[in-house]
């Protein structure tokens, strides 16, 4: 099975989406999975081939005008662990990468 890749996506992919990934991290390790983290702007996020894609609730419409093939999981706070975790949980179970 291929290696998870969960992106974390802001508006210019520098602060905001690198502490997104640092909480990503802490809840995956908390729940036990290895995944490939990166960060990035939105405009870049259309061409990763991430597999999810971690964002805030403010960027949904802008995701909208792309097509992308990732599961995308919008977010009211980008560093709440308990948040990530609740939402990526549901997503990792489907997807086979956790049971």
């Amino acid at each position: 099975m291929k290696k998870l890749s969960i992106l974390a996506v802001c508006g210019a992919g520098l602060g905001s989406s690198f502490a997104c990934e640092m909480s990503i991290k802490a809840a995956l390790k908390n729940l036990g999975v290895d995944a490939d983290l990166s960060h990035c702007d939105i405009s870049s996020a259309s061409s990763s081939g991430a597999d999810i894609i971690m964002t805030g609730e403010n960027f949904r419409t802008q995701f909208q005008h792309y097509t992308i093939s990732a599961t995308i999981i919008y977010l009211k706070r980008l560093v709440y662990k308990n948040e990530i975790k609740s939402k990526l949980e549901p997503v990792l179970k489907e997807k086979g990468f956790l049971r």
